[in-house]
């Protein structure tokens, strides 16, 4: 759930970047980062083992205003090990938009499943339903010699009553991951300015 600053006149919308391990979600924050103009740090919550957990804030190039409240985007990256799935639940609280990041290595197919059904068994622990919270796919890792078709991964992550937009990326160089984040981010936003009602003002 989007937070409301009345104070300061912002609107806090938290998108998580979700994925087996290693399928490139940190690599999609830090490209995103390098080409933002208006963006805040990187923070890393960090065990001793190093599982990274990420996050950074940025106001969007073209600033977004609804009924006078200015809107910054919260995203966050989960560790994709299975061990840290309490770190999982504890990024998905709040959450207003998903990014799925599946790895288009073949050999990954039964994690991206596996993952993929994780984060629905993780949001129905908070009472959520997948089909409820905007979401995107991004079939990254697409120049992979070998990478498995997007049509089968169509079929086994995008074959749900509802299907949702999905990309083909490569984030190590930066394809494609401005296209997925503007296009949960649109998402978001509609969701937002349908629903929004601005809080009543402190009394006198």
């Amino acid at each position: 759930m989007a937070l409301i600053n009345q104070a300061g006149k912002e609107i806090q919308v938290k998108i998580v970047y979700y994925g087996p391990a290693m399928c490139g979600k940190t690599t999609n924050l830090i490209r995103i980062h390098e080409r933002m103009e208006t963006r805040g740090e990187f923070v890393s919550l960090a065990n001793q083992t190093s599982a990274r957990t990420l996050f950074f804030d940025f106001l969007p190039l073209e600033a977004v205003t609804i009924k006078g409240f200015k809107v910054k985007f919260l995203l966050y990256t989960v560790p994709g090990q299975v061990i840290y799935n309490a770190t999982r639940q504890l990024v998905l609280r709040g959450v207003d938009g998903l990014v799925f990041v599946a790895d288009s290595n073949p050999a990954k197919m039964t994690e991206n499943h596996e993952s993929f059904a994780n984060l629905v068994d993780n949001l129905k622990a908070q009472k959520l339903n997948i089909d409820d919270v905007p979401y995107v796919l991004q079939y990254n890792k697409r120049d992979l010699p070998g990478a498995a078709p997007v049509e089968y991964m169509e079929f086994l992550l995008n074959n749900r009553d509802i299907q949702v937009p999905s990309f083909e990326t490569c984030a190590e160089r930066g394809d494609g991951i401005r296209e997925t984040l503007d296009a949960i981010s649109r998402i978001v936003l509609k969701k937002l300015m349908d629903n929004f009602a601005p809080p009543p003002p402190p009394p006198p």
